[in-house]
């Protein structure tokens, strides 16, 4: 067996430009080197890590220059906990590479004619702008490269964090995050010593052993909070010894929620929540609308962003009172209520029932009628019998997990040609491949990105697609 050739160390490489995944990039001898948490204009050494068909990834082992626009983080896991890795990037220049990935991800993979990309819609919070965390327990903490190069042993310290990317067992130790706004950080520290005096077992992810699993905190707008710790183990006096400590010192706390999770992964959706203090929901208010936020709600992490990537979903679909809309990938209705008040009627299809349910009881605490939910996989409810039933949609709303829409849900999209499609996106790529697909029958008429995630290369996109035989010169649609 021949030895593996070794992979080359390239010097003194400027970086050039910011590529997929939020990845910098440069280019050595014509070809393409990905290199992550680089920012264009360092000058570094790189080595080589993996070579594939058409580019190179490498890491970086020394900087001979740093870019004029790097700026300093502010936290102190930067570099390790990898959930902001463009803290040291000015937001202005965070907009402006997430703004050419949609552009770029649309020209390359979409292929079709577009409008005039808008100038993306930045987040007036950097910082502090998440409605929900989730920490994890475990009893062997991730040791950063000064800390294995040292000579104190860290043998049997634990964690109560984030997972290193790509590691399912491996936690950093989070003692810091400016993520989710006060109490956040305060909960979690005291959770932590409260563990640490009492003896309470972290989880071991590898064995499948241990006491305290996750931890999690929501808030809303109006300064509530809600709790919800995920044991491994069901014993009654020490979880609610650690329940009670939770609610006495923090009185702000309107909702006290645990699980029991003995599976062998951390999903709570086939798991039934326990109130143990407390409101047993959130109430989270947008343009004059009420929505409940329960243990297992799914709801857009950014709350003021969100309402403002609503009111343009708002915007592009057009509407004027008398259109049926359908909202594919619902979630918990938030946007098929948001437009309910213009609309003739609106169907909301969704394959979590927990949310369906939810989204069903936000229609009803904002008393609003003309909404109808289901629940089920898209591509088999979304069907000819199902819109011979319920009306043929006149407007599209959907708004996809990251992998984008199933091609049968496409297909049927093209077969009820409704009038306008507003496709809201998490992800660029696998929204050009839908578009493309969805060009045999329309044309793009509006984009608009959205960042709901400031300091990570995560970008939302919003587009407006009308059906080629309805538009004018200007872009309007005909009835």
């Amino acid at each position: 067996m021949g030895r593996k050739k070794e992979l080359p160390l390239l010097e003194k490489v400027l970086i050039t430009d910011i590529g997929s995944e939020g990845n910098a990039l440069a280019r050595v001898n014509n070809q393409v080197v990905f290199v992550p948490m680089l920012i264009p204009g360092d000058v570094v050494d790189i080595k080589v890590r993996r070579k594939r068909k058409k580019f190179l990834e490498g890491s970086v082992v020394r900087f001979h220059e740093y870019s004029a626009d790097r700026i300093a983080p502010v936290c102190r896991h930067f570099g390790v906990c990898g959930g902001c890795s463009w803290q040291h990037l000015p937001y202005n220049l965070q907009l402006k590479y997430k703004q050419k990935q949609v552009t770029d991800n649309l020209t390359r993979i979409g292929k079709v004619e577009l409008p005039p990309v808008s100038p993306i819609l930045g987040s007036s919070n950097v910082f502090n702008y998440r409605n929900k965390l989730e920490f994890t327990f475990s009893d062997k903490r991730w040791l950063t490269r000064e800390e294995l190069n040292s000579d104190t042993d860290f043998e049997k310290e634990d964690a109560l964090g984030f997972h290193i990317p790509g590691l399912f067992d491996k936690v950093l130790d989070i003692k810091e995050c400016h993520l989710q706004p006060e109490p956040s950080n305060a909960i979690r520290d005291a959770v932590r010593r409260y563990a640490h005096r009492n003896a309470l077992p972290f989880f071991n992810l590898r064995q499948q052993s241990g006491f305290l699993r996750n931890l999690i905190i929501r808030n809303s707008g109006d300064g509530k909070v809600m709790v919800i710790v995920v044991f491994f183990l069901d014993e009654k006096e020490r979880r609610e010894g650690l329940l009670d400590y939770i609610a006495s010192e923090f009185p702000m706390v309107t909702s006290l929620f645990y699980f029991i999770n003995n599976k062998k992964n951390d999903s709570l959706t086939d798991q039934t929540p326990v109130l143990y203090k407390g409101e047993d929901h959130l109430v989270e208010e947008m343009d004059g609308l009420r929505f409940r936020i329960g243990p297992k709600s799914f709801y857009q992490t950014n709350t003021l962003q969100a309402r403002e990537l609503y009111r343009i979903a708002r915007d592009f679909a057009g509407l004027t009172g008398r259109e049926i809309v359908y909202d594919l990938y619902t979630g918990t209705g938030t946007i098929a209520n948001f437009v309910a008040s213009s609309s003739l009627k609106v169907i909301g299809i969704e394959y979590v029932e927990d949310a369906v349910r939810d989204a069903a009881i936000n229609s009803q605490m904002n008393n609003i009628k003309n909404c109808v939910f289901f629940a089920g996989d898209i591509k088999e409810v979304l069907t000819e019998q199902f819109m011979e039933i319920n009306g043929h949609p006149d407007v599209i709303i959907t708004d996809p997990p990251r992998a984008g829409m199933h091609e049968d849900v496409v297909k049927t999209i093209l077969s009820a040609a409704p009038y306008r499609i507003v496709y809201i996106s998490c992800n660029p790529s696998t929204q050009a491949r839908d578009i493309l697909y969805l060009s045999e029958k329309y044309d793009v008429v509006k984009v608009q990105p959205v960042d709901m995630f400031p300091h990570t290369h995560h970008v939302e996109n919003a587009m407006l697609l009308v059906r080629r035989e309805l538009i004018t010169g200007i872009g309007e649609k005909e009835k």
